[in-house]
């Protein structure tokens, strides 16, 4: 069976564009600069040149390298580079397990937007008119009030969402993804610039003009540097933004020929998502927000994604002429983004299926999308039990971070650092300034382990213990054991597969004498400088 390959070099920048383009970059990120002020910005760039850019590069190597040994995910990947270590594939279980741990959760938030989108269309909402009226209609929307009904049509919109999304799969690398990336990423930054232009030539109101709301943002609150929480939170908002330390940019990779560029590739898709972030994403909620509801109450609003992006900004974008054509633009371009992400946490759970069980491509998607729908049922039926919260911890926080480390240990100090950089070059059209061999080398990993370190450190402790469920939400308690309990059996039967598939392997291999792993990657040249 013929290796599926990207279509084309635009292709797959913008799938990775779209893979890391997604509610963080226009939720997220405006929460949390409003919170802290334009000092905010000093981490997030620390983080960016030192985390983000590094983890981009290393990823988008090793998942070509790893491609070209026919392995599209981080267990086949991680045995390749280092063969003499027989329990290293088992550390890229992760790259797997996380991406489904996100995708169980991610396509029903998703799936909101989908049915927002629809309420703004045919003004379903043009009741509510304060933050807590639209909050009690998010809460009966999912299932959390007294209105039955409205959670059966969330449900609905579930469904049509999860199964657009496996339609999207079915059809390949090349014929899904690809394609639909394409047509998305496009119309997903038209839609942001006609947000940012309406939201900057709104007119002044009684709290302000748009000048103030900027400002709300990006005045520097310097006292915030001093500050731990800011520096971790800016790693982390790098980490989602770039979609570096799930694995899925790895699978992508694999689908390059060795000749594909991808220090370029790497950085032209993170220079696309930065300008989605910080330039289009920082200037529609929050400047729009103070002007009709003031700094106080926008404040308030920018400690939840949620309370932004489903209660505060529907409110804003129904006061403006068009209101309901704003808003469907806002859902669309949210719904967008989301399913450019969602897509991309499938692929590796796929790409295992296909490359370790031989699966065909409809059967792995069949498998995918059998097993995921049944554990996507926690996070709808128990939302209010704290099931999302702590699936998104473990899946879109902790494991993020580690995954992150043993990649970068893995690529700079046992693939070995002049072996890596001449691989990251290999069919560049640009040579990467020699500082990130240092950068790589001992900076980002020496970054890494004091994150995961002072975690470790500060709040392993009460986060296993649940000292805040059992204090606030007592009650909680036996659905957040459950969920772990879940976690574990899920990775669990992962790593069962992992060994499956390479004893399987190794009996291929007595029986045809072959070595088990191939390549047909060509020597790697020294770049010249």
């Amino acid at each position: 069976m013929a290796r599926e390959r990207w279509g084309s070099k635009l292709g797959v920048i913008l799938a990775v564009a779209g893979s890391a383009i997604g509610l963080g970059n226009f939720l997220r990120f405006p929460g949390l600069v409003a919170q802290h002020g334009g000092a905010f910005m000093v981490p997030y760039l620390v983080a960016l040149f030192l985390l983000g850019i590094p983890l981009m590069w290393i990823e988008w190597t090793i998942g070509r390298f790893g491609g070209g040994f026919e392995h599209s995910t981080a267990p086949g990947m991680f045995h390749t580079m280092w063969q003499k270590n027989r329990f290293i594939k088992y550390f890229g279980v992760i790259g797997i397990f996380g991406p489904i741990v996100i995708f169980i959760y991610y396509t029903y938030v998703e799936s909101w937007l989908l049915g927002y989108g629809v309420f703004a269309l045919l003004g379903k909402y043009s009741q509510c008119v304060t933050r807590g009226d639209m909050g009690k209609l998010l809460d009966n929307y999912r299932g959390l009030g007294d209105t039955p009904w409205l959670f059966a049509l969330a449900y609905l919109f579930f469904v049509v969402t999860f199964f657009l999304n496996i339609l999207i799969l079915y059809f390949g690398i090349k014929g899904g993804i690809e394609t639909v990336c394409k047509w998305a990423m496009p119309v997903l930054f038209l839609l942001a610039v006609v947000l940012v232009v309406r939201v900057l030539t709104l007119p002044a109101t009684e709290h302000g003009d748009v000048g103030s709301g900027l400002g709300f943002i990006w005045n520097p609150k310097w006292s915030a540097l001093t500050s731990a929480k800011v520096w971790f939170e800016a790693a982390g908002q790098i980490f989602f933004t770039l979609s570096v330390g799930i694995g899925v940019i790895l699978t992508y990779a694999s689908y390059l020929t060795k000749k594909d560029d991808v220090a370029l590739s790497g950085l032209t898709a993170a220079s696309t998502n930065e300008v989605a972030e910080v330039i289009l994403g920082g200037s529609i909620v929050i400047p729009a927000a103070v002007l009709f509801f003031g700094v106080k109450e926008t404040g308030q609003a920018a400690e939840s994604i949620f309370d932004l992006g489903f209660m505060t900004m529907p409110l804003v974008l129904k006061k403006m002429t068009l209101g309901n054509l704003f808003g469907l633009f806002w859902f669309i371009l949210l719904f967008l983004a989301g399913i450019t992400s969602s897509i991309s946490l499938a692929q590796p759970a796929i790409a295992f299926l296909e490359d370790e069980f031989n699966l065909s491509k409809k059967k792995a998607v069949l498998v995918f999308a059998i097993v995921t729908f049944v554990l996507c049922q926690a996070s709808i039926f128990f939302i209010g039990r704290g099931v999302l919260g702590e699936l998104d911890f473990w899946g879109g926080n902790f494991c993020l971070i580690l995954f992150g480390t043993v990649e970068v240990i893995l690529f700079a100090w046992v693939f070995g650092m002049d072996r890596a950089w001449t691989e990251l070059h290999v069919g560049s059209d640009i040579t990467i300034p020699r500082i990130y061999r240092f950068i790589i080398k001992y900076i980002t990993p020496a970054f890494l382990l004091f994150l995961m370190g002072f975690w470790l450190y500060d709040q392993w402790t009460p986060k296993v213990c649940m000292e805040e469920v059992r204090t606030k939400k007592p009650e909680n308690v036996p659905y957040i054991v459950g969920t772990r309990i879940g976690l574990i059996l899920l990775f669990a039967v992962i790593a069962v597969m992992v060994w499956i598939a390479w004893k399987r392997r190794g009996s291929r291999r007595t029986a045809g004498g072959a070595p088990v792993e191939s390549s047909n990657q060509e020597e790697s040249q020294e770049p010249t400088s």
